[in-house]
């Protein structure tokens, strides 16, 4: 049954608030733990039906993982080619991450696999992935490009230096998983910064990974179990960044939330835009930094987004486009094509929610320019994309009256706690 939210206007938000594990983080620590030699313990793990997803097709495969609550489980690694070859076809869920990876990690294996998902995944782009993959001798087979996906296992693969057409962490980590079973060296080239969780944890587990001047290397090798910590999400810190700078009641602080330098962007952005927001106690979660946020209420003034801070802010871009409604002036964003291909349009989804609030958002292939102004009420379909959902949950702190999100039960996928939570720190919001 499809639920919807109502977000009324007039919240305060305060106090002192975490966030769930990082998605990406918890994806990769199951993922790597089932591959390696020994046992890899896990403490906040994100369990959220996209990291469920990965941890039942990781059971299906013979991984042993044990959940032990809040947040803890441990991974009873198989060895890079011990996983079992799975009954059934593997179900991805909305997992788009998921998908990527699982079909460069599976061309290592001895058997052939399918992964699927829900209607959302099986519209996403899997060509980009297949191409480089097929380079390095794997048998990868997609469906007019998007999934169900087919990988034949048990190719001889071998490592290649592959220059990626668009900036994406998902096309690198799948390249550089297939990279594992390779003979030979597997470099790739990125056209700009993106998120490096992979190499970071590959590290962790072993693996010999150089990183310098957008040129990944990895040389294959075993993988040995390791203790990981988890660091809280910055992709679901960001909605309470921005409703703290939107409607908050003196200084927000989130706390533990991973800030590693390829997630930043919003930060950047957002201080470009005239926010106040300050990183302290800064520490490290293994090879991953973490921090306290600070954030003042203020008002913003719209940009002419960096291009080079895009992809550095692509998953937050949906509720960046609430901040630049709420803003004063005009904010641009352009470069941000691959927002056409998440799980929705998040461009022409924005465009058409914006609009509906009475904004002046003008899409564009690559962007799109939002005119600051006053948001009014009226309806907002989500697409069933739970970035929308909970940027227009924010929008409804400031819109004139209430806002109903529909479709909002993705939501789960990355977030399960987030109406809990924004009620407890002051949205208004609640069940439609």
């Amino acid at each position: 049954m499809q639920a919807s939210w109502r977000s009324e206007p007039g919240g305060r938000v305060s106090g002192t608030l975490t966030v769930p594990g990082d998605k990406s983080v918890s994806h990769r620590s199951l993922m790597l733990g089932g591959v390696a030699e020994g046992l890899t313990r896990v403490q906040g793990f994100l369990e959220s039906e996209d990291c469920l997803a990965t941890l039942r097709a990781l059971e299906a495969m013979g991984v042993g993982i044990e959940r032990q609550g809040s947040g803890a489980i441990v991974v009873r690694g198989r060895g890079l080619s011990g996983l079992s070859q799975p009954a059934h076809s593997l179900d991805m869920g909305n997992a788009g991450t998921a998908i990527r990876l699982f079909t460069g990690l599976l061309c290592g294996q001895r058997f052939s696999s399918e992964l699927f998902g829900d209607a959302s995944l099986m519209k996403r782009p899997m060509e980009r992935v297949a191409r480089p993959l097929s380079d390095m001798g794997a048998m990868v087979h997609t469906t007019d490009g998007r999934p169900p996906v087919t990988v034949e296992g048990g190719r001889l693969l071998r490592g290649i230096q592959h220059h990626l057409e668009v900036a994406s962490a998902q096309v690198k980590s799948a390249i550089l998983l297939a990279g594992l079973y390779a003979e030979g060296e597997t470099t790739v080239l990125e056209p700009a910064v993106t998120r490096d969780h992979t190499e970071r944890m590959l590290r962790a587990f072993g693996v010999r990974v150089e990183s310098s001047d957008l040129r990944v290397r990895l040389w294959p090798g075993p993988l040995t179990g390791c203790d990981l910590t988890v660091p809280g999400d910055f992709s679901s810190a960001a909605f309470f960044i921005v409703a703290a700078l939107l409607a908050g009641e003196g200084p927000v602080e989130i706390r533990a939330v991973g800030v590693n330098p390829t997630r930043t962007g919003l930060l950047d952005i957002l201080r470009l835009m005239g926010a106040r927001i300050e990183v302290c106690n800064q520490r490290r979660y293994g090879d991953e930094p973490v921090a306290d946020l600070h954030v003042y209420p203020g008002p913003l003034n719209g940009i002419d987004v960096p291009v080079g801070l895009v992809p550095l802010a692509i998953d937050e871009f949906p509720v960046l486009f609430v901040a630049a409604a709420a803003a004063r002036g005009v904010t641009r964003v352009t470069g941000a094509a691959e927002l056409r291909v998440k799980e929705s349009d998040r461009i022409g989804v924005m465009a058409e929610g914006l609009r509906a609030l009475g904004v002046r958002a003008e899409p564009s292939a690559d962007g799109m320019l939002v005119e600051g102004g006053d948001l009014q009420g009226g309806v907002i379909d989500s697409h069933g994309d739970h970035r929308i959902a909970m940027s227009f949950a924010v929008a409804g702190l400031v819109s004139h009256q209430p806002i109903q999100i529909d479709d909002t039960n993705n939501v789960a996928t990355s977030f399960p706690g987030f109406l809990d939570l924004a009620r407890t720190c002051g949205f208004r919001l609640a069940p439609a």
